[in-house]
Parts: C-alpha cells; structure tokens; sequence
C-alpha cells in the first residue's frame, strides 16, 4: 500500500460513502431513493470539486442532501489526507514517517518537516476565508431571502466557492446576480484564494506581516510563490481583456451595460481556472470565447490549491522550456533560478498525460453520445478532467454510460495523472544500469 494507492482508494471511499448519502430517501426532496448512476455522478463530481451536475441540485435535494454535498466538496477541496490528518489529531493519534510522506505527497510540498503544522494553518486559514465570504454574501442574499434561507445560501456558495467546487443552489447558477458587485467580487475572491494554493496564502500573509510591522528580519519569497503569483494575475487580466474582445458581438453578454460586461468578463476570466460558476450562459458563447475557455480551463489553479487542471506553475515550466529551445539554450531559467531537468520532465509527463485522458474522454463519449456537437463533448470532457464544472448544458442528457465515463475522467483530474499512474504502476527500483546516449532528429 504506497502512499499514491493510500490517497487515490481514499477518494474511491469517500465517492462510495456520498453516493450512499445522496441515494437515502432523506437527501432527496422527493423522499424518494435516489438513482445510483446520479448518486454517483454528483458524489464525484462534489468529492473532485468539479461541480457539473446531472441534475438541479437546489430543488432536487433536501436540506440534508445539500448539507452532503457541501462536506463532501469541503472534504474533496481540502483532500483527503488533510482532511484525515486534522480528524487523527483530534483524537490524539501519533503520525508514522509512512503517514507523514503520504501528506507531503497529498499535499505536494517538497519535505515532510513541518507537514502536521501545516494541515492545523490550513484548517485555520480555511475557515477565515469562507466565514468572511458567508458574512459579505449574507449582505447580498439577505436582500431578496429570509435571514435563515440567506445564511444557508450565503454558506453553500461561500464554501463552493472556496473550494472550486462551482455548486450552486440556484437553477441558473449566479446569472441572476451578474448585475451584483457584491457577489461578483466576493465569489471572485474566494475563487482565486482557493485555486492560489494553501502555501502561497501563507507566504503572502507571513511577508504582508513582515512589512505591516517593520520586521528586521526579511521574508523571502519562494521561486513557487513568484511563479503562481505572477502566472495567476496574468491570466485574470489578460483572460478579461480576451473574453471582452471575443464577445463583443455575441450574445452571452446582451442586456449587460458596458460597466457590466467587463465584470462579467472579468468573472469569466475568474471561474474558467476551475471554478465552474457561471453569470452568463456559456452556450452563448462565441468559438473565440469556448476556444479561451477550454485553454483556461486546461490550465487550471495551482499546486497546493481546491481547483483542478494541469496547474499553473506546469504550464509556466513548460513554456519556459519552449523558451530556451527557441534561443537555442540548454537550460531552463525563471527568476534568476535555473528549473531542475527532472522537473521539466514531470512538467512533460503532467501534460501530456492529462492531454491523453482528456482526447480518450472525447472519443469515448463521441461514441456514447453521438448527438452532441464536437466542441460540446470536448468542452465537457476538458471541464471533467479539470473538475472546473462549466457546461454547454449537455450534462444532463448525456447517457449514463456517457456519465460514468465523466465520473472517472473526474477522477482522475482530482487526484492527479502522475498520483493515479503512480497508483496503477509499480515502485520503479533503483538500477545501476546506463544507457548509451545517442541523438535525433526532431523538430
């Protein structure tokens, strides 16, 4: 039992627990069982914080159905080994070396010093961000709801939010709230805390403190907290200039003044990165908007973060090796600091694999589902793998066959391609062994 095979049938239990919750007659508005092909898609889809959902979660499940799925996306957003660690703590468990490489490499942090610490700050820092969002949402739902069915609401979305999960109790998501400033900026703001990762909150807040008080001693910043920083507010802004430009004639934005389409731009930018809230309807979309979409969505969050895709300091990797294959160097450079070959070869590995899964999802489901368009299917598969939840509003019509190959192309986003083959395969064994080097050509 390796620590990839520890988290990844981890997961597999909490899917199994929540599709049993969500089939009991008492999570479901009718008082009826559930279907167990829809019990197990919204169980995924809520543990791998996705948010795609066959079904109207809002009218379709009881207060205790929803009560569900928001510890099961509080859960899948935190990950599973957090989630256990903090729960063995309570109880006063000791943590082996074994338990303490399984969290660092749930938590995909260089060490194990310093692990238990972390998970009790994570716990912490998790629980300030989404009471500050329920207190700025309550203010905008109290407005149209009773106080009680406000803090309900202000609570669901303030957690689905944080943890990428893209749920929502309204029929049209937050469409009916694309005029609200208040929602737009606070469901932003939860959105990228959650994706930024754990770690950078941290660092950010140790640095703004050094700063806030005078310290003498000086807070370093981290070559990882520099890139996803930096790789993150280049593509909020410039995906906001994109979806302005792209929809310019289309109607995803009609009835919007110009103020609000910018906001709406600017919340598009926000939850493609694994989000999968939505203020406009995405079918409306041009192709130039569906095509930055997808590119946004691939991309994802951060390492560390609640959100899904092959993350932002991957792709930053990858385009600096095209970098210094184009000036016809040898080595990889950011910030001053020359970027590890084996990590370059993890960045490969990361992309081309989550690429792999993301073409045999579309051909599969091209199979099952022959009566949706190309750039539907392909839409919905690269939302699944990336567990952002933004639709073209095909997921309710898609088979159950269809369904349950999301479910695992879910699954795997959530865990990781790297963590699920690591599952799957072997522990490679250290070999003396060395090959002869030869080249070829390419390119």
């Amino acid at each position: 039992m390796t620590p990839a095979k520890t988290i990844c049938l981890g997961f597999m239990g909490l899917i199994a627990l929540g599709t049993f919750l969500l089939c009991l007659p008492i999570a479901n508005a009718d008082g009826n069982w559930s279907n167990i092909i829809t019990a197990l898609f919204t169980a995924t889809s809520a543990i791998c914080v996705t948010g795609l959902s066959v079904v109207d979660v809002g009218s379709f499940y009881s207060p205790f159905g929803q009560a569900v799925l928001v510890l099961l996306f509080q859960i899948g957003g935190l990950g599973y080994m957090t989630t256990m660690t903090f729960l063995l703590q309570l109880v006063g468990r000791k943590f082996s070396l074994r338990d303490k490489i399984t969290l660092q490499q749930a938590l995909d942090i260089p060490g194990i010093k310093g692990t238990i610490n972390l998970v009790q700050s994570i716990i912490a820092t998790t629980l300030i961000i989404e009471l500050t969002g329920v207190f700025l949402l309550l203010f905008a739902f109290k407005e149209e709801y009773p106080l009680d069915r406000s803090l309900w609401l202000a609570i669901f979305h303030s957690i689905s939010a944080f943890n990428n999960a893209g749920f929502s109790l309204f029929s049209d998501n937050l469409a009916g709230y694309n005029r609200s400033v208040l929602v737009n900026l606070t469901i932003s703001a939860l959105i990228i805390l959650g994706g930024i990762g754990y770690q950078v909150i941290l660092e950010g807040f140790l640095w703004f403190k050094a700063k806030l008080l005078g310290l003498r001693q000086r807070v370093v910043l981290s070559l990882h907290f520099r890139i996803v920083t930096s790789t993150t507010i280049v593509f909020l802004v410039l995906g906001t200039f994109l979806f302005r430009l792209s929809e310019v004639n289309s109607g995803a934005f009609s009835g919007l003044n110009n103020f609000e389409k910018w906001m709406a731009a600017w919340f598009q930018s926000v939850t493609t990165r694994t989000a999968g809230f939505n203020t406009i309807d995405i079918s409306e979309l041009s192709f130039a908007g569906l095509f930055i979409t997808l590119a946004w969505m691939f991309v994802g969050a951060s390492p560390g973060g609640t959100g899904g895709g092959i993350k932002t300091t991957t792709g930053r990797v990858l385009f600096a090796g095209a970098g210094t294959a184009l000036k016809g160097e040898e080595e990889v450079h950011l910030y001053g600091r020359q970027i590890p070959h084996v990590l370059l070869i993890k960045a490969i590995g990361v992309a081309v694999g989550s690429l792999f899964t993301v073409i045999t999802s579309t051909i599969l489901l091209s199979i099952t589902d022959p009566k949706f368009s190309f750039i539907e299917i392909l839409f919905e598969s690269t939302s699944a793998f990336a567990t952002v939840g933004l639709s073209m509003g095909i997921t309710s019509a898609v088979s159950p066959i269809g369904q349950i190959i999301l479910v695992v192309t879910m699954y795997i986003g959530r865990v990781g391609i790297l963590l699920f083959m690591a599952a799957l395969m072997r522990t490679p064994r250290p070999t003396m062994v060395q090959y002869p080097e030869e080249t070829l050509l390419v390119g």
